[in-house]
């Protein structure tokens, strides 16, 4: 469940190049860019769950972007465990994603799209209590400077729970340049689960990131308000929702 700040980009990754000097010229974009990304990372937590039971994933992409209309295209894919510990079967994500970028106004940017997210042969929907764990959302974002607000909204049920279609998650926050290569990554989001409010919850991030040149480190303290029963691992019963910090070693290449 990649957090799109396609949004920003593909693993919660926000540098910037300082110009040399002010009357220098921007770099002139090609019109059709693409790019790989790749990532490590001690804990997949989305929307401040824990894909993978605590433990670290493996994690990599694809983005095409055409740059005079601002249409884009990619995918994504991250190892996994929760769908194997509720019972059903696989070990992997695939995203696939497409949308539009562009300009409100000179300050205001926005991203609209659709996402879906793939598990593979994960067998959900035969197990007790279940949905199939695939799930399909459009999402709007809006942009301001660093800050940005963003809704994205389930067209089908929401990542194996029954009947959750149109389930909506809001998402608000900051990426802000703090110098010498860092940026501060503030967010706050509510998940709204459709006729399962008990799954209901709110999550947080605080963190920094800095371009290192070979790679992109990231690290940030992550928590929810989730219920512990709800969010409890079938495997071992920790809470998938508990405070903990998040290391991310990321390459766009």
């Amino acid at each position: 469940m990649k957090k799109i700040i396609l949004a920003a980009a593909i693993v919660a990754a926000f540098t910037g190049t300082q110009a040399c000097a002010e009357d220098a010229a921007p770099a002139v974009k090609p019109d059709n860019e693409t790019s790989f990304n790749a990532a490590l990372v001690s804990d997949y937590r989305y929307r401040g769950i824990s894909q993978t039971r605590l433990k670290p994933a493996l994690q990599g992409g694809f983005d095409y972007v055409n740059n005079p209309t601002g249409l884009y295209v990619g995918t994504w894919l991250s190892t996994i465990k929760w769908t194997k510990d509720a019972g059903g079967s696989g070990d992997v994500e695939v995203d696939i994603y497409a949308g539009k970028r562009g300009q409100v106004t000179a300050d205001v940017a926005y991203d609209v799209g659709v996402l879906t997210y793939v598990y593979p042969s994960n067998g959900l929907a035969h197990v007790s209590g279940f949905a199939n764990a695939n799930t399909t959302e459009v999402y709007g974002q809006l942009g301001y400077g660093p800050a940005y607000i963003k809704y994205s909204h389930a067209v089908t049920n929401l990542f194996g729970f029954v009947d959750s279609k149109n389930s909506g998650y809001v998402d608000i926050g900051a990426n802000i340049e703090a110098g010498e290569g860092f940026t501060v990554n503030l967010h706050a989001g509510h998940q709204n689960v459709k006729h399962n409010g008990a799954s209901s919850y709110s999550d947080w991030k605080i963190g920094a990131t800095r371009d290192f040149g070979v790679v992109t480190g990231a690290l940030a303290v992550i928590g929810t308000n989730a219920g512990k029963t709800a969010y409890a691992s079938p495997a071992n019963g920790k809470f998938l929702g508990k405070t903990a910090l998040q290391l991310t070693i990321s390459k766009v290449f």
